[in-house]
């Protein structure tokens, strides 16, 4: 039981609790986070996790259909305000988290699958047909801004796939500031979306298609030659990219386009190798949905229960995020935290009921922390592997037997392209 001085939903969201419940605010919200940690099991199973190491403690003991009113009386709002206090990149100087004093983040989309009910389908859509033959459930567009060095989540938006990614990117503004460098891939390289994001004070190094015209306005020593961008001065780098492994060689070229026009603070030839840490948001999309969600579909069988299902992921994701930011230092690089580890430290906790009955210390990040600096990974080493599925849901969708699902260790060299651009 709770009182209403005691809702976590404050006055911020409009919603605050009236009267008494046998499943207060507070107690849904943490069946919210806590079904994100036990995707596997539908809300009944996350409640009798939640309470099956309270034994001689009075808890309620609610049908699936009390549960369910519950989630619908809290909305997405409380959510919504919580992963606004949480999100932002962590706090501390973590290794790999800056480079020449700028903080390095990255943004991209990605897509998450919902129910495929009459409700859903109100809001959400399948996509339609096509090389892949279309999907099966409708599905939701996320797009994110991370910080590459940690992967915390800085900021994020979602809706409905009918939407593009650089639509929804103007939502994410609001959270760029001088002082931070972003990366982003060929498909953020409209023009106008560059200058809205140079507006804020952040920097940007966007790659470019190859064949794009741009102005050569002047050229630089490090090869680098100063161009136009729509209304925005911009540094082009042209780069051929060989990697080398025992399975053979692979170049390809790359165009780079950044708001960074000192080519003495920084060098052509760095600015390529910045360009791969975009790969870090990849990363945490896969600790999204296959870690945490497993590729499962969400539960969630309407639009409004969808978002507050999407806000306790991001919640959930950003919190463990935060734990692993929290335990490494500035001698201990944040790719060697596993997550895997931090999220089944966070079960095991859950499941203990650690923290809850009263007396007992509350230590959850301190403990996800130390596990996490118990099983450090090794330092992560240039690797290659083609990007094919390896287990196929559907047989109808496999590769055949002579794919290489082989990684090798490999060699990467640059050469700065200095001739006339195409």
């Amino acid at each position: 039981m709770t009182t209403p001085s005691s809702d976590p939903r404050p006055v911020h969201t409009g919603t605050t609790q009236a009267r008494l419940r046998d499943l207060p605010s507070r107690v849904v919200i943490y069946l919210l986070l806590a079904g994100c940690l036990f995707g596997e099991v539908g809300y009944l199973g996350v409640w009798r996790k939640l309470t099956g190491a309270l034994a001689g403690l009075p808890t309620a003991t609610p049908t699936p259909a009390a549960l369910a009113q519950a989630r619908h009386r809290v909305g997405a709002a409380p959510l919504r305000w919580l992963f606004d206090l949480l999100r932002g990149p962590a706090a501390g100087r973590q290794r790999g988290t800056r480079w020449r004093g700028l903080l390095v983040c990255a943004v991209d989309g990605t897509t998450l699958t919902v129910p495929d009910s009459p409700a859903v389908l109100a809001r959400f859509t399948k996509q339609e047909a096509g090389h892949h033959g279309g999907t099966g459930y409708p599905q939701l567009r996320l797009l994110a801004l991370v910080a590459c060095g940690t992967r915390t989540l800085i900021d994020a938006v979602f809706g409905p796939t009918t939407i593009g990614e650089t639509s929804y990117a103007p939502a994410l503004l609001r959270s760029l500031r001088p002082g931070m460098i972003v990366l982003a891939d060929r498909n953020f390289g409209a023009k106008d979306l560059i200058a809205d994001i140079a507006a804020t004070g952040a920097d940007v190094l966007v790659r470019l298609k190859n064949g794009r015209r741009m102005p050569v306005l002047a050229r630089y020593p490090d090869g680098s030659y100063l161009s136009m961008l729509g209304p925005l001065r911009v540094r082009v780098v042209e780069a051929e990219i060989t990697i080398a492994t025992t399975a053979g060689r692979h170049t390809g070229q790359y165009r780079l386009a950044t708001t960074l026009h000192d080519p003495h603070r920084y060098p052509a030839a760095e600015l390529i190798r910045l360009y791969h840490e975009r790969w870090e948001i990849e990363t945490a999309y896969l600790e999204l949905k296959s870690s945490i969600l497993g590729g499962r579909i969400l539960r969630a069988r309407t639009p409004t229960g969808v978002e507050q299902e999407v806000y306790a992921l991001l919640i959930t994701y950003q919190l463990l995020r935060t734990a692993i930011a929290d335990a490494t230092h500035a001698d201990t690089d944040p790719d060697r935290a596993s997550f895997t580890t931090a999220l089944h430290t966070a079960r095991d906790l859950l499941i203990q009921a650690t923290g809850v009955i009263a007396d007992t210390v509350i230590d959850l990040v301190g403990t996800i922390g130390r596990h996490v600096l118990d099983h450090l990974m090794p330092d992560r080493r240039l690797r290659v592997s083609p990007r094919i599925v390896k287990r196929a849901i559907s047989k109808y969708q496999a590769r055949g037997p002579n794919i290489d699902r082989a990684s090798y260790k490999a060699t990467i060299n640059i050469d700065i392209l200095t001739g006339e651009p195409p």
